[in-house]
This record gives C-alpha cells, structure tokens and sequence, in this order.
C-alpha cells in the first residue's frame, strides 16, 4: 500500500516509541493523529514534527480504559480526515513488581494493565472497523513486547497482557481479512525511552549481554518495522520481535 496520503492513528503517540512511529508514516506521505493521556504538550511536539515533514497532524486525549473516552476520540480523529487507514495500537501501562511477588499485584492493578494493554486494543479495533474496512486497504499494527513471549518483563500483568495481544492480533487478523491486515511487533528493551532510563544500568547491561547483536531494540527499528507492515499486501497475523536477537526471542 502506498502510504501518501492515507491516515494513521498512533496512540500513545506523545511516548518515544509512539513518536518515533508517527515520524515515520508521517515521512511516508501519511496525514497523523495520535492520543496521549496526561501528556498534551509532548504530543503536541510530535504533532509539530509531523507538519514540519508537510503532513497534516492533530493530537487527541483519549483514556483507553474507558469505551466512552473511546468513541469520543474515535469521532474526532475521523473528523479530522473523514477517514482513517492505518490504527497503530501502541499506548500501554506498566508498573514494576517482581513476579515472586504476588501479593503485591492486586486485582487493582491487574486491572488497569489488562484493561489498557488489551481490552483498550480490542475496543479501539472494533470501533474503527468499519472505517478500517471501507477502503478494503486498513491495516492495525498492535505494539506489545518480548514479555509476551516469554515469563520476563515488569510484571506477570504485563507480560499476561502482551502475550493476550500477541494472540488477540492472530484472531483480528482472521476476523478482519480480507480488508484489513492486522500484525503485531514485540519489542524487548527499548534504550533511550523514558522507561529504559528508570532502569538500572545493570539491567540494561544485562539484556545487552543476552543478545547476539550485544545491542537491543531501538524505536527507528520498530517505526520502520510499523512502515513495512503498512507497506505490505500480503502479510497478516504476524508477530516481529525487535530485540537485538536475544535467544527467548528467537522463536
């Protein structure tokens, strides 16, 4: 598919990663919206980037855990183009709790990460469906992580919900084809994002060790990956791992 022109919705958009993205099917020619929660000013200097590119751009506040925030922001961001072509599921929750540590994931915060991880994905697909479907081109590109592929990552939650999405893009993909293509990319750690930089330096040195390109996943990486999806006619139900080729990985 060709991408000039055609319209995509990041959310999560304000984040490294999910700004990373935007620049990259702005500079393909593609018109963006993205959402953020809390973060307006950030997401308004990603929307600055998209028009300083010669694209059109607009930001959004958008709650995924809450389908009335949903249908309100799915309103506006087909307003703004009357159209939407590309939905890239990238905004996600997470909060550090080792897994021994199972009193401390309370049903509170299992909750929230399933909600925003997985229930939010499904409900903003379903709401933009028909949109999706109407050019018989859409594409949803859902962002979830190496811990969806092996018990690793911030917490059980996380990894329970990222894995959920690596399955959830399996059966969109079945029930949205032929019209639309539905992939998903599982980054391991991202360095040079906010949530690598809370990390200690003996955990970052550590995942760097565990690949065999001595180097992990970078948000370029996982904006082109998103490209190449969109890009492509003929690719569905797929899961990419960007990761700097750790073995748990390679699967």
């Amino acid at each position: 598919m060709d991408l000039d022109g055609k319209v995509a919705f990041v959310t999560g958009g304000s984040g490294n990663i999910g700004s990373a993205i935007t620049e990259a099917l702005a500079a393909c020619g593609a018109d963006i919206v993205v959402s953020y929660v809390g973060e307006a000013g950030r997401a308004g200097a990603v929307i600055e980037a998209v028009q300083r590119v010669g694209r059109q751009g607009h930001a959004v506040q958008l709650d995924q855990r809450d389908p009335k925030s949903i249908d309100r922001c799915a309103e506006k961001v087909v307003g703004c183009f009357g159209r939407i072509d590309i939905l890239v599921n990238n905004a996600a929750w997470n909060i550090g709790i080792p897994f021994a540590e199972l009193d401390a994931l309370t049903p509170e915060i299992w909750d929230r990460v399933l909600e925003t991880n997985l229930r939010g994905p499904f409900l903003l697909s379903r709401t933009f469906a028909s949109e999706l479907r109407r050019h018989k081109t859409g594409r949803i590109v859902n962002i979830a992580s190496l811990a969806g592929l092996a018990p690793t990552g911030s917490s059980i939650a996380y990894a329970a919900s990222k894995a959920a999405l690596i399955h959830l893009t399996h059966c969109l993909a079945v029930a949205m084809a032929p019209d639309v293509t539905v992939n998903c990319i599982a980054p391991g750690l991202v360095e040079g994002t906010r949530m690598a930089e809370r990390l200690p330096e003996a955990v970052k040195q550590t995942a760097r060790a565990q690949t065999v390109l001595g180097r992990t996943g970078s948000a370029d990486d996982i904006a082109q990956l998103v490209v190449a999806y969109c890009r492509a006619d003929s690719v569905t139900g797929q899961t990419v791992v960007v990761d700097g080729g750790s073995p748990i990985g390679m699967r």
